[in-house]
């Protein structure tokens, strides 16, 4: 006969359920409220992060799971609520707690079908204490690049960002550490493998001015990287010390969409890195990039603004065609009481630059979107003197 079934039996099940942005036991991030049985019959009390949740179907399908395999349980009742503003700021400083605390993976074993298909980073003996880019007194301003959603053009934004204020006389360096959506070999026209110089660290593609680092160093460009988090902090932490960036006035990050671990990781990291976040007009993207924000400000991290691409199309006779919608980059930087950057046009020649590997700015620096790119980039720079 199966024992009595106990509230304290039902929360252990649960530390098996993770939040799924978080990556953390729902039970260790305090998101369940309550649990209740009632013989065989268990109801929880889940509070999620964010109202709307895109992933709530996820976590309460997770927790029946889980349950079902407790002896004694015939049915699960979940109940979901959403977090008032202290409990949301005590889970995300229990999810850096946790990832701090948490021992980092050994790598997964490089693919084999191809000689250049192998997923690792050279691992660079090193001598000094840390890396200077990471301790607070850099000179150097980090401006990591941010997007709630995919698709918004963060990437292309952030190569014309980094081209633009090289362009304008500063040291400039780019770390793509988009680790699933790697592209800016391909925006810069730069590729091939990575060399090591004589003090045995990674030395940099240049291009336009820019030093740029990718983990399209390390696979080819059409091989996807299967690695979970604590893999992606390292290769991150390796960015910054196994890499000969030499002296740089600015060094811009461009993050991953959304607010999974890599984003955890640079607001514990890099903490003293600034942040752009990148939008499109509608709400759809807007709403998703406010959660992106959300997990930054509650890290403490500075938000210098909202940059809203393919904003419009200007039409031959001059007016504007707004296709995406009006006024969601605009709402959103008020709401997070931040400036908005500026708008960029939905311009054929802005893809063409990025297919090309001469992002806008250098290609057609006469274009609209050139203008508002290096309009955003002095912006940028005034902050950093400031």
């Amino acid at each position: 006969m199966p024992e009595v079934l106990t509230e304290a039996a039902i929360v252990d099940s649960l530390r098996s359920v993770q939040d799924p942005e978080l990556r953390q036991s729902i039970v260790d991030l305090h998101m369940v409220r309550g649990v209740h049985v009632n013989a065989d019959h268990v109801d929880v009390d889940v509070a999620l992060t964010v109202a709307g949740c895109p992933l709530h179907q996820r976590i309460e399908s997770d927790i029946k799971e889980a349950l079902g395999r407790v002896e004694g349980v015939e049915a699960v009742n979940v109940k979901l609520s959403v977090m008032n503003d202290e409990e949301r700021r005590q889970a995300f400083q229990a999810a850096f707690r946790l990832r701090e605390a948490t021992p980092a993976a050994a790598p997964p074993p490089p693919a084999a079908a191809r000689p250049r298909e192998r997923v690792e980073i050279p691992v660079i003996p090193r001598t000094a204490p840390g890396p200077a880019l990471l301790q607070p007194s850099t000179p150097t301003a980090i401006i990591g690049v941010m997007s709630g959603k995919g698709g918004v053009g963060k990437s292309t934004v952030t190569a014309n960002l980094a081209a633009a204020i090289a362009r304008l006389g500063h040291r400039t360096g780019l770390m793509d550490i988009d680790v699933y959506g790697f592209s800016q070999g391909r925006l810069f026209g730069v590729r091939g493998e990575p060399r090591v110089n004589e003090d045995e660290k990674i030395v940099p593609w240049e291009s336009h001015g820019v030093r740029l680092v990718s983990m399209g160093m390390f696979v080819p460009e059409d091989q996807a990287v299967v690695w979970r988090g604590p893999m992606l902090g390292k290769m991150m932490q390796q960015f910054f010390s196994d890499v000969a960036w030499g002296e740089l006035d600015f060094l811009l990050m461009d993050l991953p969409p959304g607010t999974g671990d890599l984003a955890l990781d640079v607001a514990q990291k890099v903490h003293h890195a600034s942040l752009v976040l990148v939008t499109t007009p509608q709400a759809v993207a807007t709403h998703v990039a406010a959660r992106a924000a959300n997990v930054a400000q509650r890290a403490g991290q500075t938000i210098l603004g909202v940059v809203e691409n393919m904003s419009f199309v200007r039409c031959p006779h001059g007016d504007r065609l707004e296709i995406f919608g009006h006024g969601g980059g605009e709402e959103l930087a008020r709401s997070l009481k931040v400036p908005l950057l500026g708008q960029v046009p939905l311009e054929a020649a802005v893809r063409e630059g990025a297919d090309g590997g001469r992002p806008i700015v250098l290609s057609d620096p006469d274009s609209e979107a050139a203008g508002v790119f290096l309009n955003i980039a002095n912006r940028l720079i005034a902050a950093r003197a400031s």
